[in-house]
């Protein structure tokens, strides 16, 4: 099935992908599959944070035999890892957070067979999908792609035969190619930091493309002050996919494994207000239904968004240009309005309830998996039209939401059972879905954003080379894991 080109999948059947990634190492095999082996006395060790990135750290890191305790400022694991249960009827359920594994997440599939999960694919393998572009609505066949002949963008006649998949080939695989493997430290040593000088659609044009293609994919993905790197980077790690899976009963039975290993050693509740330390030790302090409390360890690792450590007190400060990337990182409030209707009415067109729009928008249907006949769909929002929704209420989102779903699926509100909207930047503990980066901020901030300050060390998808996805945040877990039990 062919579908869009948003920011999250917009090459996933590219035809470089599968012979690049074959080509170039693995993640595991850059991260070291081998568990973490202590040859030294045991450390104490705090972790602020039980989304992945901390989940993983503390289990390697408690396997190894270190002494942990995790502190979640929230009643519960995984952070922005979250599956919406309650909101729905008949034990219906779907995604606010990460909702994707590509096949090459090697370290994410990793966890997920090592917990004995059940995957089960992303994308229905039957139906048609939706493009609405400047109001008009385009199906689209499975297996087939949107006919440029049609869509009202100035592309030349050449790019109009050509079609979306050999467009991509020609102007965007030859970046991908020249990318690599984001994991690999030797990709900083080829052309592709010259990409972080560049947005993305000024790369494409610089590389050929007409104005008109581009603002075809402007329309559908957003994101155009976007760093060129880091946009096509984002797709590095799962194009040419022949798979996106998601796990059966909901993504986060993942978080909820490494958290039922864990039980003894992470303190819900405990939201910490101030991170202090010495030549000796570190602490945390938080607050909660018991009281103040404070926390020594030989170490910490701090999966906090940076959208959150910009709130909290750390002493001594942090190094400037740390203290930089805190205060000016964007996470990016990602809204999705969420709609349960009485029947999956959309079969009735030959539709598998997938679509998108130039709001840019992606619409989903998660439920094609679940049993009964009543559905879910809802919208993925983000990039420069999330944050002007993000300063209207609840109420008027979800109303922008609606409309969106219903100029992709006629007659929804006919069938709308219950509506609400859900936005990322909204939640205290997070304050956002994930990290964009714009022109020359990789380059200029890759090294200090992971470093190590004394003995607090930093993980979290926005350290990673897949920043958004769950495969960074596991990956960035690993690596601190590894930095505190290899630590003197």
């Amino acid at each position: 099935m062919t579908r869009g080109l948003e920011r999250r999948e917009f090459l996933r059947r590219s035809v470089w992908g599968i012979a690049v990634l074959a080509a170039s190492n693995s993640t595991l095999g850059i991260m070291s599959a081998a568990p973490i082996a202590r040859d030294a006395k045991p450390k104490k060790i705090l972790i602020a944070g039980a989304g992945l990135a901390g989940l993983v750290a503390g289990y390697e890191l408690v396997c190894a035999g270190h002494e942990v305790t995790i502190l979640e400022a929230s009643m519960r694991p995984g952070g922005r890892v979250w599956t919406l249960r309650e909101q729905f009827s008949d034990g219906l359920y779907a995604e606010a957070g990460a909702g994707r594994i590509p096949e090459h997440h090697d370290i994410t599939l990793k966890y997920v067979h090592e917990f004995g999960l059940t995957l089960d694919p992303f994308y229905p393998e039957k139906g048609s999908t939706v493009t609405v572009l400047r109001g008009k609505r385009y199906v689209i066949p499975a297996g087939g792609e949107l006919d440029l002949a049609r869509v009202p963008f100035d592309l030349t006649p050449d790019e109009r035969k050509l079609g979306v998949e050999r467009l991509q080939q020609k102007y965007v695989d030859p970046l991908l190619a020249e990318i690599g493997n984001p994991a690999a430290e030797n990709m900083w040593h080829g052309t592709a930091q010259s990409f972080d000088t560049s947005t993305w659609p000024e790369l494409l044009r610089k590389r050929g493309a007409s104005k008109g293609y581009v603002d075809f994919l402007i329309a559908q993905t957003g994101w155009e002050w976007d760093s060129a790197l880091d946009f096509f980077r984002d797709d590095e790690g799962h194009r040419g996919a022949k798979h996106l899976t998601k796990v059966r009963g909901g993504n986060d039975l993942l978080p909820r494994a490494f958290a039922d290993q864990l039980r003894k050693q992470i303190r819900y509740g405990a939201a910490i207000t101030r991170i202090e330390q010495d030549g000796a030790s570190v602490r945390a302090i938080t607050t909660g239904a018991g009281g103040t409390e404070t926390h020594s360890a030989d170490y910490l690792i701090c999966t906090i968004p940076f959208s959150v450590l910009r709130r909290m007190e750390v002493s001594p400060q942090l190094p400037a240009d740390k203290r930089e990337i805190v205060e000016k990182i964007y996470y990016d409030p990602v809204i999705r309005t969420y709609a349960q209707v009485r029947e999956r009415f959309w079969e009735r067109e030959g539709l598998n309830g997938f679509g998108e729009t130039d709001e840019p928008t992606e619409v989903w249907q998660p439920t094609f998996t679940q049993a009964g006949p009543r559905g879910i769909v809802h919208t993925y929002l983000e990039g420069e039209a999330t944050v002007r929704a993000a300063v209207k209420n609840n109420d008027e989102r979800t109303e922008q939401g609606l409309k969106i779903l219903e100029s992709t699926l006629p007659g929804l509100r006919g069938e709308l059972e219950h509506a609400f909207s859900f936005c990322w930047g909204d939640q205290p503990w997070e304050r956002g879905a994930y990290v964009a980066f714009r022109t020359g901020e990789i380059t200029r901030w890759r090294e200090a954003i992971s470093r190590p300050e004394g003995r607090i060390h930093f993980a979290g998808e926005h350290t990673s080379p897949w920043p958004g996805w769950m495969q960074g945040a596991l990956h960035s877990g690993l690596r601190a894991a590894r930095e505190i039990n290899e630590a003197g």
